[in-house]
């Protein structure tokens, strides 16, 4: 790294982060209260109820739960395989370009009425939450879901004991960023719910506040102070 690069790029900065983490409460709100009472924004509780259907006999309703699977696993799929190609364009960074088709979705999910069987919109949110996990790595150097907050309840716990133990003050500071993330994700999801009742299919579009403000960054970023650090890998991948 040069001296003048900057030390994280704008796609791995903690407010890019925070900002992905309220969209992610916004979506993780919106599902549960609207879409069918469920979190798409990840796996774990598809493959119990999918497990407890197959243990129950009932195959037909177990095999439904292959589809939210399915749509996060290419999710992470086409995540992993398209930023070589996207690049190699040197135009934008595939963190770039995956913010804008997020936006894009999360645009339509907005037009999609509450009649819509809600495994159509579950799906979509399960694709895009899992190309964003698997996208956005590291904040700063630090290892960090975007999507949701089990691991960043057990990074708290962790670095308060390593506080209380070595009086580790740089683990003290990776809680604290943990801590944040936590919050913006309460917020968003806060909100969402608060909005749900008064525009419906349509208060999705309440995460398109925090989406598009990464795309501003990201696009503004690309395009002029790192512009010649497309080729330089986030970190994490």
């Amino acid at each position: 790294m040069r001296s003048d690069e900057p030390s994280y790029l704008a796609c791995e900065q903690r407010l890019t982060y925070a900002l992905l983490m309220a969209s992610a409460g916004v979506m993780g709100a919106y599902t549960y209260n609207l879409r069918g009472g469920v979190f798409c924004n990840a796996q774990t509780a598809n493959i119990v109820m999918m497990s407890i259907a197959f243990g129950r006999g009932n195959w037909l309703h177990g095999c439904y739960y292959l589809l939210p699977v399915s749509a996060y696993l290419f999710g992470a799929f086409l995540s992993e395989l398209l930023p070589s190609p996207v690049r190699r364009l040197g135009f934008l960074r595939w963190d770039t370009y995956l913010a804008a088709f997020e936006t894009a979705m999360l645009f339509l999910i907005g037009w999609i009425p509450l009649t819509v069987p809600h495994p159509v919109v579950q799906v979509m949110v399960n694709f895009i939450a899992s190309m964003q996990y698997n996208t956005f790595r590291q904040a700063e150097g630090i290892p960090m879901a975007t999507t949701f907050c089990t691991n960043h309840v057990r990074q708290i716990g962790v670095a308060a004991a390593k506080f209380l133990r070595k009086r580790d003050r740089a683990a003290a500071a990776r809680g604290l960023a943990h801590a944040g993330m936590i919050c913006s994700f309460f917020v968003g999801c806060a909100l969402e719910t608060a909005v749900c009742g008064i525009l419906a299919e349509k208060a999705v579009w309440l995460a398109l506040l925090p989406m598009a403000a990464v795309l501003l960054r990201l696009v503004h970023a690309d395009l002029t102070t790192e512009h010649g650090l497309l080729c330089r890998k986030p970190s994490g991948h």
